[in-house]
């Protein structure tokens, strides 16, 4: 049984209850998350070439740091990077480091910052130089698998909404969807409830109520769906080095459907791709 609690009532901690957030709480989160909107788009002009997941990581902190936020993973259950960056057939959580970003490469970068404890939570990605169209095409049906998300969350329907929605039109365009992580309830805590699966069937799950707060992100691969964890204990893999691709937004449900915190403020959610928006990007 799902229980649901105003969030000021609701422990500092994940006890599984979905919290439900007041207007006070949206201007939080819009400007945690707008944040992380403005850092996402100033990478748009960073991710070339011969750049380093490195350079990226700092580029994150030190903008973080110059507008009085801390990104979220940096020391999170000991990891030791501000943002995690994802290339080619990395699903998600890979660790920053040395290494060029090579043309043709495309990378994943997801970014949370803490803005006067709320946690905006977002991540886009971003072709390096001139990718292949497979890449391309991938970058796109799962932009567009986001968008069909959002476009499914409305009070009165059901989590597994959402997760048809995108599988639906995931597996419709031959791509199949990660089924290993999900979307979660995000604001003065990083990941609580609840799950937000990317796959599922209609009128299943907790019910969407107004006040809702959490991340769509859906995974989506060229190839079969499953990954495999790498010995760092953190980067996970498609197991059959098919290219991976997610897109990441955070929304706040609203009376009438829902509201995209971490919209781009310069247009860039698809920096680099020929993809337009859909009309359910702003929601609510």
């Amino acid at each position: 049984m799902t229980t649901y609690l105003e969030a000021e009532a609701n422990p500092t901690r994940n006890t599984g209850a979905i919290r439900l957030y007041d207007e006070a709480a949206f201007a939080g989160m819009r400007k945690a998350c707008q944040l992380t909107a403005r850092c996402l788009d100033g990478l748009a002009g960073i991710v070339e070439p011969g750049v380093t997941t490195d350079a990226i990581d700092r580029y994150v902190m030190e903008f973080g740091l110059a507008n009085d936020a801390v990104p979220a993973t940096l020391n999170y259950r000991g990891y030791t990077k501000s943002v995690c960056t994802s290339i080619n057939h990395v699903v998600c959580h890979g660790i920053p480091n040395d290494k060029a970003l090579k043309e043709g490469d495309i990378v994943n970068i997801d970014v949370t910052f803490i803005v006067d404890g709320w946690h905006g939570d977002s991540s886009r990605m971003y072709p390096v130089g001139r990718v292949k169209r497979a890449a391309e095409r991938l970058c796109d049906v799962t932009y567009r698998s986001l968008m069909i998300g959002i476009e499914a969350v409305r009070p009165g329907g059901h989590i597994g909404d959402i997760g048809e929605a995108i599988q639906t039109y995931a597996e419709s365009e031959r791509c199949s969807v990660v089924r290993d992580f999900c979307g979660h309830g995000v604001g003065k805590l990083f990941h609580d409830a609840p799950n937000i699966l990317h796959y599922g069937r209609r009128g299943e799950g907790a019910e969407i109520r107004p006040g809702m707060i959490f991340t769509i992100e859906p995974m989506i691969n060229i190839g079969r769906p499953h990954v495999k964890i790498l010995s760092d204990g953190w980067t996970a893999v498609t197991r059959d080095r098919s290219l991976s691709a997610q897109y990441e937004h955070t929304v706040g449900v609203t009376e009438t459907g829902c509201e995209v915190f971490t919209l781009s403020p310069g247009g860039f959610d698809t920096p680099g791709l020929t993809v337009e928006p859909l009309t359910a990007a702003a929601a609510g």
